[in-house]
């Protein structure tokens, strides 16, 4: 098995640091706002690399941070007038609630910055103690950059580069440019703590090698995050980590790419950001992992118009033959070595999803060839597909669930604004539990020839 390591520049063999355990560390989510495509990319990803690890037999112990303290989240709590604590639990809540929806599933250890300081304070004490950090007579505290001569090994950057590319905070206390905030001297009507230094609160970078610390010890084996962290948020995690302990702090870097919008970078700037909630209301789990995972995870993905109507049409086809093998066949059992091979030789070349989505298209056209010809082997084809496509949350859905789902939304896009209106209307209606009024409307969809059935699920439209 093999993984792009950011740190070399190259595939490398997969050699965990102690046997077959292994540590994983995925940089979380700011919670200064609703859950977005990105995130919602992001933590898939790691996921099912968790999820592939343990296929192969890997005892995997998987990390993910929420940070829950930092300027964003302080601007949003000014602008609402909600405590900057309430604000991130709110917020925190609502991603959780998102990412359930989802089905994206927990790491084994949530980890969070205000839960973290007392570490956070021992971490900073000891790099001061050993000449890599110093305090200034405003209460805060920064890294000397010039203190690791290694600086710039994961973005390959030198240190004119280094400049040139981070937006510098121009305090005249600061020794080089280039330092980076451990420790951030408190500001009126900001969330604080009390350190050696004053009262404060914790820089961003020094949050997640502290977690990492607390929960792993000096080293762990994989360390995630998006693409857009490797500067300077991670090789300033590797800069104060490694400096602190004397050993590499990560064996494998792995960064996945960045969500586009019709070719622009997705910005709350540009207004175009994807919420996962709208996302969500519109399709399903399944639709929404299949768009994503058909672009390997270190490539950037175009969402254009049709990504997701395409994805589920995929998805709708795929399902149909499913349906075809069990009404012609059964229950669905057994296995194929084949098919494990071909989507483990997908998987072990860095986690190729799109390799893998790629050759559902021939397993599913050879499965249609078997029903065809009275081939029962399709049974053990589908169950095999089946099982391991399960592991990048694909087939998780009752097959006849998902086809009525495709077909009622299908429906729905041919009925008149005016009939889903009043059946908006009746929604309401039903809540406020006004059956009179009800009633009315749907007689009065009716009227324009269509028929309204209610379900624990909502409700369906049909012509008459």
């Amino acid at each position: 098995m093999k993984i792009y390591n950011t740190l070399t520049g190259k595939k490398q063999d997969f050699v965990p640091l102690d046997g077959n355990k292994v540590k994983m560390y995925a940089c979380g989510i700011t919670v200064s706002g609703e859950a977005h495509i990105g995130h919602a990319y992001q933590a898939l990803i790691y996921d099912i690399i968790r999820k592939y690890l343990e296929k192969k037999g890997y005892d995997v112990t998987y990390a993910r941070n929420y940070t829950d303290v930092d300027d964003k989240i302080i601007a949003k709590s000014n602008e609402t007038g909600i405590p900057a604590d309430v604000y991130a639990e709110q917020m925190i809540k609502n991603i959780d609630e998102q990412m359930s929806r989802l089905k994206v599933d927990d790491p084994n250890l949530w980890l969070k910055a205000t839960t973290s300081i007392d570490q956070i304070i021992e971490f900073v004490s000891k790099l001061i103690e050993k000449g890599h950090a110093y305090p200034t007579d405003k209460g805060d505290v920064y890294f000397s950059v010039e203190s690791f001569p290694e600086y710039g090994k994961l973005s390959h950057r030198n240190l004119e580069d280094a400049l040139n590319g981070v937006r510098v905070d121009n305090d005249e206390m600061k020794k080089n440019p280039l330092d980076f905030a451990l420790w951030k001297s408190a500001k009126e009507g900001e969330p604080s703590w009390t350190s050696p230094w004053g009262e404060g609160r914790p820089g961003w970078h020094i949050e997640c090698s502290t977690m990492n610390k607390s929960a792993f010890g000096d080293q762990i084996d994989i360390h995630g995050g998006g693409r857009d962290l490797i500067f300077p948020h991670h090789e300033n995690e590797i800069a104060q980590t490694e400096a602190l302990t004397g050993k590499q702090f990560a064996k494998y870097w792995i960064h996945n790419g960045l969500i586009k919008v019709n070719g622009q970078k997705m910005s709350k700037s540009l207004g175009n950001s994807l919420f996962l909630k709208d996302l969500l209301d519109k399709y399903s789990p399944e639709t929404i992992k299949f768009a994503l995972l058909q672009t390997n995870y270190r490539g950037d993905i175009n969402v254009t118009d049709n990504l997701f109507p395409d994805a589920e049409k995929h998805l709708y086809d795929f399902y149909t033959i499913i349906k075809s093998v069990k009404d012609k066949f059964g229950d669905i059992n057994g296995e194929n070595k084949e098919i494990d091979l071909s989507f483990d030789k997908a998987m072990d070349d860095d986690f190729n999803t799109a390799l893998a989505i790629s050759n559902l298209f021939g397993l599913f056209k050879t499965v249609k060839a078997k029903v065809n010809k009275d081939d029962a082997s399709a049974v053990s084809d589908v169950a095999q597909i089946i099982k391991n496509y399960s592991l990048i949350g694909l087939f998780t859905t009752e097959v006849d669930a998902f086809l009525n789902d495709y077909k009622a939304k299908e429906d729905k896009q041919d009925i008149p604004s005016e009939v889903l209106e009043l059946a908006t209307q009746r929604v309401e209606a039903r809540k406020n539990k006004d059956w009179a009024k009800s009633d009315q409307l749907r007689d009065k969809i009716a009227e324009l020839g269509y028929l309204i059935k209610d379900s624990k699920d909502g409700y369906t439209i049909s012509k008459k």
